[in-house]
Formats: C-alpha cells, sequence, structure tokens
C-alpha cells in the first residue's frame, strides 16, 4: 500500500466533499478508484505530492469501468457482455464529473 503525502490526502478531502467517493473496482486494487453517481474514475499518486488519472473517466456498467465503443446504432458503454447507451444526458454526467474532477486536481497540482 502506498502511503499518502499531507497534499494527497487534502486533494482526496475535496475530492470527498464534491461528492466523490472511493470504490473497489477488480482488478484495479493498486489505483485509487473514486466514482460519483455513475462515474468513476483511476487515480494514481504523483511523486511530489498530486494525484494524476490513469485512465479517462468513464461509466460504471455493472460495477466495472465501461469502455465506450461506437456503434451503428449508437455509441455505448460496455463490459463485457453488458452495456449501456450513451445518452445526452450521461454524456453531459460524464462531462461534469470530468470537469469537477480535473479542476480538483489541478488546484492540487498547484500547491
Amino acid at each position: 500500500m502506498v502511503e499518502l503525502s499531507p497534499q494527497q490526502i487534502d486533494l482526496l478531502k475535496r475530492l470527498f466533499a464534491a461528492g466523490f467517493r472511493p470504490i473497489a473496482i477488480p482488478p484495479y486494487e493498486s489505483a485509487l478508484c473514486i466514482h460519483r453517481g455513475e462515474c468513476a474514475a483511476l487515480l494514481a499518486p504523483v511523486e511530489g505530492g498530486g494525484l494524476r488519472l490513469l485512465s479517462p473517466p468513464t461509466f460504471l456498467v455493472d460495477g466495472n469501468l465501461g469502455v465506450r465503443i461506437k456503434r451503428t446504432s449508437g455509441d455505448v458503454f460496455v463490459w463485457k457482455h453488458s452495456e449501456m447507451e450513451a445518452t445526452p444526458e450521461r454524456l453531459r454526467e460524464l462531462e461534469g464529473f470530468a470537469g469537477s474532477l480535473d479542476e480538483i486536481l489541478r488546484q492540487g497540482a498547484m500547491q
């Protein structure tokens, strides 16, 4: 287990205050997994005190990280044999999630 710096702990407190919550997602036990609503992201500590995204934010599909793919019928988020339609509402939710997350991570990088 990685020990977090005071700056990283402060970033986590800001994320929690903004409604983000930790979540365990196998097989990503070594990453810091967070979610808000149905959106999720993987974070990792950065040497020097910050946190960074390991992959773009996405939706949880059956409790796992979904992958956005294009289909002739429209975009979907998939995990194995489950899928979730990428509706305009969901895409707005994901955009808001990513924007809030990015803002908090940038604030932490400036300290």
